[in-house]
């Protein structure tokens, strides 16, 4: 939950956020191996200036967030950093913030929060009673983690109860994260996770932010703990430890999972993050619910293996021969092999088991212990009778070496315990228990807990590698939500646009039809006028002011033999007609440029387009504008005869 992927025992790397080793290094090999001088140097640095003991970490994960500092510097030597370091006091909090990736939330696992207020707490609540709790909060980060746990038992016992009888422990060495942790003040996106109903007791919002009620924050208690250097806070009911492990090599592990282990009470409860499970551990801690990694602290019991045989003298004298037969042929049929020693050092009994397995036979009853070859198998184990039997305290030897046959060497924990009765010390009785099938399974299971710990190992690695896919994707999602937004954007711009290009094509259509409309005008009105021209008797010719000719009616091309299609767009000089059109050149341009200018008439001869000569009276008349100069002329052409 805390997800303070460092944990508390110093800094480590998050998963997910490393970047890729550069290939061709051989360096990186070294570190991540623990054989490159110059990192380790550094890293006994940094444990000696500073109190970060980086070394129970994965090297790997290490050497790789170091590395990274390294380059947004500009160095890829370690020593060259060391120095550097040296130089710059001021690097070490840069190089600590890229180490120490504090990654929490409330509420992260929502089953197993759920699980843990369902079941856990309230089976607690009522082994406790009205008892006073304790709860620690390892690798804390910005506090998140230690919140949900008062939230979760300010819901289950009440907030005055809380206050009363609940101490929260949070701790971890990241001074900055404490210090963000101790304000508990955090954004909307932050609490997010935590339930509408619990936000609503137990946050209260502050401008854009949300803050831990004051009630709550008083049962959180913040501090900074080393959990490979300092000393664990003791007599906890429950422990989160969450997702910080998995970061710590085996040996490590086993060392803070020891502290845990005293720091719990009998009954108390472990709570560890999705990406850890104990497999190694099993004497110290037992599922309550692996699935959801929450376990039971196995208290430690004393075991009292004291052999006790009643001796001889205790029997009383009265006891029947039959039971004195049965015990002692009950004694003669012990699976282990035993003997009797007495005070004076002498065999004086040996079972079944121990003829067989020790070649002992009826002869050697009563002969001195050190006479026999089996004083020296154990090595030493006359002079361990004699301190038994002297300081009336058992010895216990374990993994005894005995060949039982030829090339079939077994393996026997012997039992040395006195004997004695209420006045007088009776000997000793020597048990060699058969343990070999046992060291046989528990060779198998150290071979397999090896493979064990290589496949935790790989998955491990590949929790790291899905946290980091993880974050890549979610990354992708933010730049694909800014891009749909940008894109939701583009597209109203567009609906903008196309409303506006749509009202334009409205105007246009409108604007349009009225064209259309006045187009019909000048064509019906240029119908009409050449029907008006064409009904003229004479010729009839438009000319501009450059003599550029602008209508030429059907008479005209009837006489002179010129189409309207070819005269139209023609210069009235330009045209090879029967008239003699240079003699109209000074009258059409004196019509032209004088607006008082009054008509003139001319007659002239001219051959049509039959070549018959004729007479032609020309009227030249100026093409009306009002009082301006006119934009042209008309001629019109009338044969005489």
């Amino acid at each position: 939950m805390n997800g303070r992927t460092d944990g508390t025992a110093g800094p480590v790397p998050t998963a997910g956020q490393e970047p890729s080793r550069p290939a061709g290094r051989p360096d990186d090999d070294a570190a991540s191996n623990g054989t490159d001088p110059d990192f380790e140097s550094l890293v006994q640095y940094l444990k000696e200036e500073r109190g970060f003991d980086f070394t129970g970490y994965k090297r790997s994960s290490l050497v790789r967030r170091v590395r990274r500092r390294m380059e947004s510097v500009g160095l890829t030597d370690f020593e060259q950093y060391h120095d550097h370091l040296l130089l710059h006091p001021g690097e070490f909090t840069a190089l600590f913030n890229t180490i120490l990736i504090n990654v929490t939330g409330f509420f992260r696992d929502p089953e197993a929060w759920e699980y843990l207020a369902r079941s856990v707490v309230p089976d607690l609540l009522a082994r406790r009673d009205d008892q006073d709790l304790r709860l620690w909060c390892a690798g804390c980060a910005s506090g998140a983690e230690a919140y949900s746990l008062a939230m979760v038992l300010a819901e289950a016992m009440g907030l005055a109860a809380v206050r009363e009888r609940v101490k929260i422990y949070a701790t971890d060495v990241d001074e900055e994260a404490l210090a963000h942790a101790r304000l508990a003040t955090y954004t909307a996106k932050d609490v997010h996770a935590v339930p509408t109903h619990m936000r609503e007791k137990y946050l209260e919002p502050v401008g854009e932010r949300f803050t831990v009620r004051k009630e709550l924050r008083r049962v959180v208690i913040f501090g900074r703990n080393d959990l490979v250097r300092d000393a664990p806070i003791s007599h906890v009911d429950i422990l989160t430890c969450r997702n910080t492990l998995m970061y710590f090599n085996a040996e490590t592990q086993g060392q803070i999972l020891n502290r845990f282990h005293f720091a719990l009470k009998p009954d108390g409860l472990l709570m560890l993050g999705k990406a850890e499970m104990l497999l190694n551990h099993a004497t110290r801690f037992r599922p309550v619910d692996l699935r959801r990694r929450i376990f039971r602290k196995v208290a430690d019991a004393g075991r009292d293996r004291r052999f006790v045989l009643p001796p001889a003298a205790q029997q009383p004298v009265t006891d029947p021969p039959e039971l004195t037969r049965a015990r002692s042929a009950a004694l003669m049929a012990m699976a282990p092999a035993t003997l009797l020693v007495d005070v004076a050092g002498h065999l004086v009994l040996a079972n079944r088991r121990a003829s067989q397995l020790l070649g002992i036979s009826t002869a050697d009853l009563g002969r001195p212990l050190e006479d026999l070859q089996l004083a020296l198998r154990p090595e030493g184990l006359q002079g361990r009778v004699a301190a038994v039997i002297d300081t009336q305290r058992p010895v216990h030897l374990r993994d005894v070496r005995w060949e039982v046959a030829p090339a079939d060497p077994g393996a026997f924990d012997v039992l040395i315990t006195p004997l004695a009765d209420e006045t007088s010390r009776l000997g000793a009785a020597v048990v060699f228990e058969d343990v070999t099938s046992y060291r046989q399974l528990h060779s198998e299971l150290e071979s397999a807990n090896q493979h064990l710990e290589t496949a935790y190992t790989e998955l491990q690695s590949s929790n790291e590698e899905l946290e980091s896919t993880n974050q890549e994707l979610q990354s992708t999602v933010e730049e694909l939500e800014t891009t749909n937004e940008e894109l939701q954007s583009t597209n109203e711009e567009l609906e903008t646009m196309n409303e506006e290009l749509q009202s334009m094509n409205d105007e246009l259509h409108v604007t349009n039809e009225a064209l259309r409309e006045g187009q019909d005008e000048i064509t019906r009105l240029s119908s009409f006028m050449a029907s008006v021209l064409d009904s003229l008797v004479g010729a009839v010719v438009v000319v501009d002011q450059d003599l550029q000719i602008l209508a030429w009616n059907s008479v005209a091309e009837e006489l002179w033999g010129v189409r309207s299609d070819e005269a139209v767009g023609a210069r009235l000089p330009d045209l090879d007609i029967g008239l003699p059109v240079d003699r109209l050149r000074q009258p059409l341009l004196h019509q032209i440029d004088v607006p008082s200018a009054g008509p003139e008439r001319l007659e002239l001869e001219a051959v049509n387009r039959r070549g018959r000569l004729l007479r032609v009276r020309v009227t030249v008349s100026r093409l009306a504008t009002g009082s301006e100069p006119s934009s042209g002329a008309v001629i019109v052409m009338d044969p005489a005869g």
